[in-house]
């Protein structure tokens, strides 16, 4: 089977060859069946995030031995199943999220890191899923609790976890602030439903924020959700209210941004570092209970999966380089089985 290696931390962006980071393996062996509760996906298509570019740097948090095949989200119909798995059966549309392993044709896993795809629902585009949305979803919802009129400020909204905010931020009843730069992902955010959109290429957030404040006879932002860093970090902690709910998800700017003590002592801020992926280990009930209530989200419509961008595997440089170079509106995707129909430039959304 075909499989992504990492054979050593390096840039991503460079074509996979023999001598550079990133290699295609055509005859990479099959995975092991390993309980009876493990199932074998033939992997549809993975979700490319900002967290494997780090990874192939050797960047991250965590650092894999080399040679690997890097992890994520992803989704893929179900081809094999354990003695004692009940949640899924052979031929069920799935997505789910692995630590290594998604990169290629087929992945084994257990049962429970796996969510059954909606009938009606894009598949490939279902591959978005768990990442994006279930980090904002455990961000916005479980930490900050946003509540009905509050004033959510989305950071870098174009992108997989900004979108999703955005959305999710919607469905709470949250009046929703994004941000982004140039007019293809700024009429992308507004057809989402966001109440205001900042071209942080052309506006000033310092000015535009407080006037729409003003207009709406609002005081200040509660919830600043920010997977950004860099100086819109620091302009959006000076549209914060008294109270206001910080959410630092990562740092696509390359800028890790400080927070003065003593503002967060005046303005009496709470401070949320979300690492999504440590709730597997530390409260893993945690991220069942947000993925099924996305998995229904999905279902009835009430979120949509843009993927701007969709490659093959032999491409999965060009993916990098969307996510580095800041080119992706929602999501892109690395697609197998040659299902290549919304490449570059067209958008393809979760339902059908």
């Amino acid at each position: 089977m075909r499989a992504l290696l990492v054979k050593s931390y390096g840039d991503p962006t460079l074509a996979p060859s023999e001598n550079g980071p990133l290699f295609v393996d055509e005859d990479h062996p099959r995975p092991r069946m390993v309980s009876n509760s493990s199932v074998r996906v033939r992997v549809a298509a993975v979700s490319v995030n900002f967290a494997t570019v780090l990874s192939i740097e050797g960047k991250y948090q965590e650092k894999p031995a080399l040679p690997f095949t890097p992890g994520g989200d992803f989704s893929g119909a179900v081809i094999e199943v354990g003695d004692h798995v009940k949640r899924v059966k052979v031929g069920d549309h799935v997505c789910g999220v692995v630590d290594l392993g998604s990169y290629a044709e087929e992945l084994v896993t257990d049962e429970k890191y796996l969510y059954k795809v909606p009938s009606g629902c894009d598949l490939i585009a279902a591959a978005g899923l768990p990442v994006a949305f279930g980090t904002s979803h455990v961000g916005l919802v479980h930490r900050a609790n946003l509540r009905r009129g509050q004033v959510l400020l989305v950071l870098g909204a174009a992108g997989g976890v900004g979108l999703a905010a955005v959305q999710i931020g919607k469905l709470c009843g949250a009046i929703v602030i994004a941000t982004a730069r140039g007019s293809s992902k700024t009429s992308l955010l507004r057809s989402m439903g966001a109440d205001l959109v900042v071209d942080s290429g052309t506006e000033s957030l310092l000015k535009a924020v407080p006037a729409f404040l003003k207009s709406r006879k609002l005081s200040g932002v509660d919830v600043l959700y920010d997977p950004v860093g860099g100086k819109h970090f620091k302009e959006g902690l000076r549209l914060c209210r008294w109270g206001a709910q910080i959410i630092i998800v990562g740092f696509a700017s390359g800028e890790i941004p400080s927070l003065p003590a003593n503002i967060a002592l005046v303005k009496n801020l709470t401070v949320h570092g979300l690492y999504w992926g440590s709730y597997k280990v530390h409260h893993p009930e945690v991220l069942e209970t947000s993925l099924q209530q996305l998995i229904e989200m999905l279902a009835d419509g009430s979120i949509q999966i843009n993927v701007s961008h969709t490659y093959d595997l032999s491409e999965v440089n060009l993916a990098f380089s969307s996510i580095v170079q800041r080119e992706v509106l929602g999501k892109v995707v690395v697609v197998f089985d040659g299902d290549k129909e919304s490449k570059l430039g067209s958008e393809r959304k979760s339902r059908l």
